[in-house]
């Protein structure tokens, strides 16, 4: 079960604090007798001491007939299906199973069934719990998270890079581990960045994970310990990168099929960017959907796109010097023309839009719309009685693509 419904056909956490079940009576407390919380071999330095004794004051945990603690002795899957029963007051989630390898009067069976009802814990594909096998690290991290219903609010990937083994981490622990770390739950000594998730945990770490679930579920107040992962999310520390000259920018226009301008009118047009730009290793450094402000200018007998600004979809916005190739290419309206197939789906400058105006004598065309919303009406008259007017068509998808002219910087997040 990993991750409440694939951990079942997978794997599982149990553990109580004790022993191998059949040599000594297993170490949850149980009897006032044991529940000691000093251990003559668990000394006032020892790097878990607090987690322990803290524990043990609380009932969770206990020691042995003879005072001691065996810090370093493994834990079984059922010893820690004992201590989570004591831990934790959980509504059951789903209904009990009948584990073939856990029969009604073992020692542990009350609180196998509770730490699967829970959701803290479940078994193996053919029904088998395993409830004498030793238990792993990342599995007691799994079945913290999972049991207390903590998911990752970050990227798992950016979180498990805190440790220089995170590739031993199973691939069904990766999510729950990495909610874990957020929660503050992870403990590793002596290197607070190597998590050794395939060892089997020790008495002393199950301890020491499970107080830390009590702290982060306002159960218990925190320890000051230095071996306590504290990871911190951080945003990603920008990375300058040069796009240099040369570089093309797809670009398209969505509101019109084409665009009409007269050869010496300048008319303001935000285009946006079709196709991510990314360098030779792979980054994005014009994501699509950015937009490019400028405008069309005249330009040696025909109209060119001169762009001003660049404003990527993360917000970030850059002077940009970067155009278009001329386009020539035009269209004649003449007096009494039908201006049907010359206006669907166009975008007019409003020099465009007088100029039709004006030698159709349609003075409809004036309450268009046109680029940038200029007024028309005041410039009619520059056109009226002329009998013809060329004007530039330009089409969006093929004819505004541009080249930066001088190389600038972006900064990558």
């Amino acid at each position: 079960m990993f991750g409440k419904s694939s951990w079942q056909s997978k794997c599982a956490a149990v553990m109580a604090i004790g022993i191998t079940a059949g040599s000594i009576a297993p170490l949850v407390a149980s009897a006032p007798a044991l529940a000691q919380s000093n251990f003559y071999d668990v000394s006032s330095n020892y790097w878990a001491a607090e987690f322990i004794q803290e524990l043990a004051r609380r009932d969770v945990i206990a020691g042995f007939p003879d005072g001691s603690f065996r810090p370093e002795q493994p834990v079984t899957r059922a010893q820690f299906a004992a201590m989570i029963r004591k831990a934790f007051q959980k509504a059951p989630e789903r209904r009990a199973v009948n584990f073939n390898d856990v029969s009604r009067n073992y020692w542990a069976y009350g609180a196998i069934q509770e730490a699967y009802t829970t959701g803290f814990l479940s078994g193996y594909p053919g029904n088998r719990f395993a409830p004498n096998q030793n238990i792993p690290r990342e599995q007691v991290l799994v079945s913290l998270a999972n049991g207390l219903d903590y998911s990752p609010s970050n990227s798992s990937i950016n979180t498990l890079q805190y440790y220089n083994d995170s590739f031993n981490i199973s691939n069904y622990a990766r999510r729950p581990i990495a909610a874990a770390t957020e929660k503050q739950i992870v403990v590793n000594y002596p290197n607070v960045q190597s998590l050794n998730p395939k060892a089997t945990a020790t008495r002393a770490q199950v301890a020491a994970f499970i107080y830390q679930a009590l702290v982060s579920n306002n159960q218990a107040s925190a320890i000051s310990s230095p071996y306590i992962v504290a990871f911190k999310s951080s945003p990603p520390t920008p990375v300058a990168v040069t796009i240099p000259a040369e570089t093309v920018i797809p670009v398209k226009y969505d509101k019109a099929e084409k665009i009409l301008v007269t050869k010496d009118e300048t008319a303001p047009l935000t285009l946006t960017v079709s196709q991510n730009v990314i360098t030779d290793r792979g980054d994005i450094v014009i994501p699509a959907g950015s937009q490019v402000i400028g405008e069309l200018k005249p330009a040696e007998g025909g109209s060119q796109f001169v762009a001003q600004k660049l404003v990527l979809t993360s917000g970030q916005e850059y002077n940009i010097d970067a155009n278009s190739e001329v386009i020539t290419k035009t269209e004649t309206v003449k007096k009494g023309s039908r201006l049907r197939s010359t206006l669907k789906n166009a975008a007019l400058g409003a020099g465009a839009a007088a100029a039709i105006a004006g030698v159709t004598g349609d003075r409809a065309i004036a309450t268009e719309e046109v680029l940038g919303g200029a007024a028309v009406g005041s410039l009619v008259g520059l056109f009226f009685g002329k009998k013809s007017v060329d004007l530039i068509v330009i089409d969006p998808d093929t004819d505004l693509q541009m080249t930066i002219e001088e190389q600038f910087e972006v900064s990558l997040r």
